[in-house]
């Protein structure tokens, strides 16, 4: 606190006042896709943003319970109760903490920026799409309808009245975030004026105390471990890579650097707190943490006071919260996803490779349709394909006679899996004269499919009958060589010291 001077200290509450308005009905409706307890997921919402905003590495970044981790747990609850639940979400922050302490956050740098766009564009249209399941209501024979007439009217009224708010806003002044005063504004509009629409509390009941403490009622042995690992293997890997990437996002957005070990650690310091406080567990929010930043809110203060106004809402202000209009925060969500959403990825068409267009679609698309996690990892794959055929055709060779007749090939460029079926075909050892010599001093020997394509070259010219000279290797491939151990020529002054990817190196 003393670091920050009065102007930071009001931004940063101010701004965590706004998200935590914006985070109860996310809480709540992401609590109700689990089949859990409204409490269940405001609890994580509580406990997972003040652990991770005290410890994290990444100050202003959000977090809470998401959309992304309650689709996976359903299928466990619907089964196995919410007590399994609990245990998994213990065991979920234990596997994140074994990441954090192995260093392996560092890892996230690795993903290409395609699919980062994809991973944003991805995360906007399903912020975006998810809004639009507050637009029905439940009907007399218990089936959901699409909201019509008046109702839905004065719902779209009053969207549209929170953004308009928003984006004039910062035009008048910035002295308050944008977001708050969109969201009391419409919310005092409507209970002054008695106008009938569907609000928080239409959702669920936020009133609770504080959340005690309660080991999860399971049988403690290897049955239960076998029910909850492997949902909290997909839980813990889920959060950690929503939790990294939107960190990397905040750190290109604000132009800093966050500590990706760190927030590791913290994310599953505080699952494991929550699993044993009746919470649900989570992970970074990127509609949340978008709000904060927008809101210039980049201090360890903004996701604290977040998470002691998310308690004060439930411990005493739950029937003032309730009454606020779902169509203020459904306007708000409307504007983080139009934000968030990179629309100058459009201008990238015919500008970039297309490969890197096709990964950032893909990932985009995988997102809305199926999950964050597997997006990523596909964009990722797709990216390393596409990488290992670019670099596939980059093998060349120049061949020359030298001055004693001997033929040199000069190779260049990277020789690795995917390029050693072109490296076969550069050489002609029928055709070539008694020496002949293959200089890789503008190329690297990168794996051991290298270094088999290399031997098996050996073998092919000594087949042939001619004397094969190997200059400029890196000494490790010496090691590993066997039908070209006697064709290196060794250079102590000259040839490269870089490491060959092979396991059998000692």
């Amino acid at each position: 606190m003393s670091a920050l001077n009065p102007q930071e200290i009001k931004t940063n509450l101010l701004s965590g006042l706004t998200v935590a308005l914006a985070m109860v009905p996310e809480a709540i409706a992401f609590a109700l896709v689990a089949h859990v307890s409204p409490l269940t997921g405001l609890y994580a919402a509580f406990i997972v943003a003040l652990i991770t905003s005290a410890f994290g590495g990444r100050p202003g970044m959000i977090s809470g319970a998401t959309g992304a981790l309650a689709v996976v747990m359903v299928a466990l609850v619907m089964q196995h109760g919410v007590e399994y639940l609990f245990a998994t979400v213990v065991l979920m922050g234990v596997l994140q903490m074994l990441f954090a302490a192995a260093k392996l956050g560092k890892f996230i740098r690795m993903v290409p920026h395609p699919v980062m766009l994809g991973f944003v564009n991805g995360l906007a249209i399903v912020i975006f799409l998810a809004q639009f399941g507050h637009f029905k209501t439940t009907g007399a024979d218990g089936v959901q309808h699409w909201m019509s007439g008046a109702a839905l009217y004065t719902m779209i009224g009053l969207i549209a009245l929170t953004m308009v708010i928003i984006y004039m806003m910062p035009k008048l002044t910035k002295a308050i975030p944008a977001t708050l005063v969109g969201i009391l504004v419409v919310a005092l509009m409507v209970i002054m004026l008695g106008i009938d629409t569907k609000t928080v509390g239409d959702l669920g009941s936020i009133k609770g105390g504080l959340p005690t403490f309660h080991l999860p009622a399971v049988p403690f042995n290897w049955e239960t471990l076998r029910i909850v690992f492997p949902y909290s293997l997909i839980l813990a890997a889920i959060g950690l890579i929503e939790t990294l990437l939107t960190l990397n996002l905040i750190d290109t957005m604000t132009g800093t650097r966050g500590q990706p070990n760190r927030e590791s650690m913290a994310q599953g310091a505080a699952n494991v707190v929550t699993g044993f406080f009746g919470g649900m567990g989570g992970c970074a929010m990127i509609g949340q943490s978008m709000i904060n930043v927008n809101s210039g809110a980049t201090k360890r203060l903004s996701g604290i006071a977040t998470a002691l106004f998310l308690l004060a809402f439930i411990l005493f202000g739950s029937a003032w919260i309730e009454r606020i209009p779902l169509a203020a925060l459904i306007g708000v969500m409307f504007v983080v996803a139009e934000k968030t959403f990179e629309w100058g990825s459009f201008r990238l068409f015919g500008k970039i490779p297309k490969p890197d267009i096709l990964v950032g679609l893909l990932v985009a698309l995988v997102t809305v349709v199926f999950d964050l996690a597997i997006a990523v990892i596909a964009g990722v794959i797709v990216s390393a394909l596409v990488f290992a055929w670019e670099h596939a055709k980059h093998i060349k060779v120049n061949a020359y006679l030298d001055g004693n007749g001997w033929k040199v090939y000069e190779l260049e460029g990277s020789l690795f899996f995917a390029s050693v079926a072109e490296f076969q075909t550069l050489f002609s050892p029928t055709d070539d004269p008694q020496d002949v010599v293959i200089e890789f001093r503008r190329a690297k020997v990168v794996d051991h499919s290298a270094l088999e394509a290399i031997d098996a070259l050996a073998e092919r010219y000594k087949m042939a009958g001619t004397r094969l000279h190997l200059r400029h290797l890196s000494p490790d491939c010496l090691e590993v060589l066997e039908n070209a151990k006697g064709m290196i020529e060794v250079n102590v002054l000259e040839d490269p010291n870089y490491h060959v990817a092979d396991n059998k190196l000692a």
